[in-house]
């Protein structure tokens, strides 16, 4: 069987390697439309295609010119993220139209086992070499019955100190599709379960300086389509579209689809249909860190708290410390480098918080006005080389316009020049920027550990939002959220105020499900004394990397239990979010029968420690999770 073929005058078909997936793409009455099917049945139904600019509009009026056909084979390894060594296969289908004024574009499909990646691919129009992109018309048009969870847009210039939109809002779960009206549209990834057929995954990869990133619109007449940023991100500074030399391209919009939620958890699409834009300075090293901030706060930022949260690390055999703002204010630049000295002396290396901010906000957090242009942000870096930062993280970015991606871009490719790895807080979603850029190792764009200390709320649907993050935000992307709080109360007394309603064994949990090369846990030092022994030996190995991720079993909003292999030790974590406790029977397919297992028990009737298991000759294992608990088991 071909991998696409041309049906009729002006349709043309590209299916996966295995058959199963296949898209349709057509001139539909002079308007370009794509579906997909899989396993025959309708995923997307006719879902618009089409770009406007201001050379010329390519959504109507078109005329079907030629298609060709291709396969991508190639391997590659990158080790941060979800899996190692990555395989990717694909037959391609270019479709080529033009509008009434013979202007032409491309749109590019790849389509792999269980992934679509497609993007616009447009050429030089006789003496135009530039155009401007006004909107995409891409749209997704599920079956009525299809039930969505998406998280919404923040609306532009909110929340503190007019800092939004930073995907930090909360979700919608199981929503029937007329329901998501949210007026400034929802972030990516969405997540659909076209009901009794399978699951989408709906994303975008490959945004680079040279375009603005997107969103879904809100539903309306059948469709969510790709929006672009609202006008008032980045204090309404910058145009929506993306300004574009030609020959030029889109980033990609892809589409993971599944019988089960077992392709959506693994997916490596993000990262397999984009290329590193530089190479790495250095071999940059991967690990945990101590964070005083998230638990300690403002009042932490002092040279004595600091030596305190530099020997937890060094205690806990953590890489990294991470120092957040005001340290440039309460510690000084010449008392921190005898700090990062003495935290050498530990075998701890350095990250420093920044402010991106110089013109898109009023945040006001010191060192301000140190990344936002490009001469303060090199002198800055050549002081941090100097004296022995080994990353630092940027918060409190303007939005998604291209005059924002051009400003996460200038700040990686500038700190990779110094040897600095760079995590993105109060940020937008990576796409594909683990493998794009080489010392990026990680954004937040989630509800993350600091507003579990901020909201009653946020700490009641902690387990909610955690049986999430495996099936969306973080299967697109690394996710620095800061999580494993150990402490019962949320703040520095540990004694009364924000309690913490999850148990220790779920937070543990999270250090596995949670994915990020660099991880900033929010342990302190009472830590050492007020938990169990074999709690803290588990993380003084866990590891932030990993070769493999195997979905086991779950339903997002529910439960997740999953397993990550990191060379050959294999982790199975798992948390609950349901208002009973569960009991679950799944199989384990990576471990071999007859191993021995050791299982942290959760709940009243547990040991308080590790518990060691033979697994059955049909490798399944019983579990059980309580309320607000979790599960791991190491192998």
């Amino acid at each position: 069987m071909l991998s696409a073929f041309l049906v009729g005058n002006a349709q043309s078909i590209v299916e996966s390697p295995d058959g199963k997936l296949k898209v349709s793409v057509t001139v539909d009455y002079g308007k370009p439309k794509y579906s997909v099917t899989y396993n025959n049945e309708i995923m997307l139904e006719k879902s618009p295609l089409g770009l406007i600019t201001n050379e010329g509009d390519f959504s109507k009026n078109m005329k079907f010119l030629e298609t060709t056909t291709g396969k991508v084979d190639q391997s590659y390894h990158q080790d941060k993220i979800k899996q190692s060594d990555v395989l990717y296969q694909a037959n391609t289908l270019k479709y080529t139209i033009e509008n009434e004024d013979k202007k032409q574009l491309s749109i590019v499909f790849q389509v792999s086992n269980n992934d679509i990646a497609f993007r616009y691919e447009i050429p030089t129009w006789g003496e135009t070499f530039v155009c401007v992109i006004e909107k995409e018309l891409t749209g997704f048009a599920f079956p009525t019955s299809t039930k969505a969870f998406l998280s919404y847009m923040m609306e532009s210039m909110g929340g503190f100190a007019r800092t939004a939109p930073s995907y930090e809002s909360g979700y919608a779960y199981n929503a029937p599709l007329e329901n998501n009206t949210a007026k400034g549209g929802y972030v990516f990834p969405g997540l659909f379960n076209v009901e009794n057929k399978g699951w989408v995954l709906v994303s975008e990869t490959g945004v680079s300086s040279q375009y603005c990133a997107s969103h879904l619109s809100k539903y309306n007449n059948g469709v969510f389509n790709v929006e672009y940023p609202d006008i008032k991100n980045n204090n309404g500074f910058g145009s929506t579209g993306a300004q574009m030399g030609l020959p030029g391209v889109t980033p990609w919009r892809t589409i993971t689809v599944g019988k089960t939620l077992k392709p959506i958890v693994e997916t490596t699409i993000p990262f397999s249909v984009v290329e590193p834009l530089y190479e790495a300075s250095q071999n940059y090293e991967y690990g945990r860190g101590s964070w005083s901030w998230i638990i300690w706060q403002d009042n932490s930022m002092n040279y004595e708290d600091q030596v305190k949260y530099i020997d937890l690390a060094a205690e806990m055999n953590f890489e990294y410390i991470l120092i957040d703002a005001w340290w440039d204010k309460n510690i000084g630049y010449e008392k921190m480098k005898t700090l990062i000295k003495y935290a050498e002396s530990k075998g701890v290396g350095v990250f420093l918080w920044y402010n991106s901010n110089g013109n898109a906000n009023d945040a006001f957090m010191t060192p301000l006005n140190k990344m936002h242009t490009s001469i303060v942000r090199k002198k800055e870096m050549k002081w941090l080389k100097e004296a022995g930062v080994k990353g630092l993280k940027v918060d409190f970015f303007g939005g998604d316009k291209q005059e924002t991606m051009k400003l996460y871009e200038d700040i990686l490719s500038d700190a990779n020049e110094y040897g600095l790895m760079v995590i993105f807080h109060g940020a937008t979603l990576p796409r594909g920027w683990e493998r794009m850029y080489p010392n990026f190792v990680g954004s937040e764009a989630v509800l993350a550990s600091e507003m579990l200390v901020f909201s009653q709320d946020v700490r009641n649907k902690e387990a909610f939002y955690a049986s999430l993050h495996p099936f969306m935000r973080n299967t697109v992307g690394s996710m620095e959220f800061g999580g494993v709080v150990l402490n019962k109360f949320l703040n520095k007394g540990n004694e009364a105020g924000q309690k913490r309603l999850t148990s220790n064994v779920f937070q543990l949990a999270t250090s596995v499900l949670f994915q990020n090369p660099v991880q900033m846990f929010a342990l302190t030092p009472n830590n050492l004394q007020d938990t169990p022994k074999y709690q803290l030996d588990f993380l003084k190995t866990v590891p932030t990397t990993w070769d493999e991720t195997v979905f086991v079993d779950g339903y997002p909003g529910k439960y997740i239990v999953m397993a990550r292999r990191h060379e050959n030790t294999w982790y199975i974590a798992g948390v609950n979010a349901q208002d009973t406790d569960l009991n679950l029977k799944v199989k384990l397919p990576m471990l071999n029968a007859g191993e021995v297992l050791k299982i942290y028990r959760d709940g009243e009737k547990s040991k308080n420690d590790v518990e060691l298991l033979k697994l059955k000759k049909n490798q399944e294992i019983e579990l059980h999770m309580p309320v607000n608990g979790g599960v791991l088991i190491v192998k």
